[in-house]
């Protein structure tokens, strides 16, 4: 299928909702999403953005940017799951814990709007494949997902996203940084800005695109690519603990991790532990 008709297909879809509600974490998905949202029909498209220690500052950044270029209606919310302490404690559900409140306070946020709108979320056909338990929080609100409607993958968002010239069609994945702790390993604000840290290190010190610092506890795990893997040094790994350390100095060991990167390494079936 080409871009154009997947892009019909997309505006096909969401003419099916008047009144939406996108919500944008500021991946390539939810930025298209609501892109071609609020372009198709400003006056009946809110987008919403949750402002929490999970969400990388570059992602908040990538959605005020694209607020303000696009003219949309945008509103943030606090999703309030650092209050609850079963998210705290990382279970191997912890995307349904995060959702249901995500999905709750923009639902609520929505209702002070006005209207019926109905919350969209950037979900694609390749997330079907995936371990996401947060698709059932979506589902028990009915939130919709036009990307799956009209079964469009995220190649398929990547080249409607370049056919409409976004400079977010090559972004990398980003998941939210929770993401990057092991089941098991306790969830805290810390621990997240050092694991944002980390990356952004990598990054910068090697140009490496795709990097995750998984914690297991306390210990750190860089994942590249297999092509990357050579650009990741001793001196790189050090660097990377020094300032993950000062932002959590309970962070203990840092090391390349023995394997290549693979999403969703993080989800295990029993929780880790010493």
């Amino acid at each position: 299928m080409t871009a154009d008709a997947e892009l019909r297909r997309l505006r096909e879809r969401l003419a099916e909702v008047p009144l939406r509600a996108v919500a944008c974490s500021g991946g390539v998905d939810s930025l298209l999403l609501a892109t071609v949202a609020h372009r198709a029909d400003p006056a009946g498209t809110v987008v919403v953005h949750s402002v929490t220690p999970a969400v990388p500052a570059a992602a908040t950044a990538r959605v005020l940017e694209a607020a303000a270029r696009e003219g949309w209606t945008l509103r943030t919310v606090r999703s309030g799951e650092f209050d609850d302490p079963r998210y705290l404690a990382n279970p191997r559900d912890r995307c349904y814990v995060c959702k249901s409140h995500l999905y709750d306070a923009m639902g609520e946020l929505v209702d002070r709007v006005g209207g019926t709108h109905v919350l969209l979320s950037g979900a694609n056909t390749d997330d079907l494949g995936e371990y996401r338990p947060g698709l059932r929080a979506a589902a028990e609100r009915g939130v919709r997902h036009p990307y799956v409607e009209a079964g469009i993958g995220k190649a398929g968002i990547r080249a409607v996203a370049a056919s409409l010239g976004l400079d977010c069609a090559d972004l990398p994945a980003a998941p939210c940084l929770a993401s990057r702790l092991y089941t098991g390993t306790p969830v805290t604000p810390l621990r997240l800005r050092a694991v944002e840290v980390g990356e952004e290190l990598v990054t910068r010190l090697t140009g490496i695109r795709v990097v995750r610092c998984r914690l297991r506890d306390d210990e750190v795990r860089i994942e590249v690519r297999d092509a990357d893997r050579s650009l990741v040094d001793d001196a790189v790994v050090a660097a990377v603990l020094a300032a993950m350390r000062a932002v959590d100095p309970g962070v203990r060991d840092a090391a390349l991790d023995g394997e290549a990167y693979r999403p969703g390494r993080a989800f295990e079936l029993t929780p880790v532990g010493r």
